[in-house]
């Protein structure tokens, strides 16, 4: 089980921020990548394409940690 929270400098944090802050930027990451390469062109709405891409990563990174 993950410990629910972080503590930095006598700062605690939850986890579960931490785990979305870095799938938002995994997420700005992958977006240039997608973008260079014309996916966005593709999908009906970019918008909800990232919420989907974003929810997955968090998701990836939640099942990774929680072991």
């Amino acid at each position: 089980m993950i410990n629910p929270m972080v503590d930095i400098y006598g700062v605690f944090i939850p986890a579960f921020l931490m785990m979305a802050l870095a799938s938002w930027f995994c997420l700005k990451v992958l977006h240039v990548g997608l973008a260079r390469i014309g996916f966005y062109k593709i999908t009906a709405h970019p918008a909800l394409t990232d919420l989907a891409l974003f929810v997955l990563i968090l998701t990836a990174l939640s099942a990774l940690f929680v072991q």
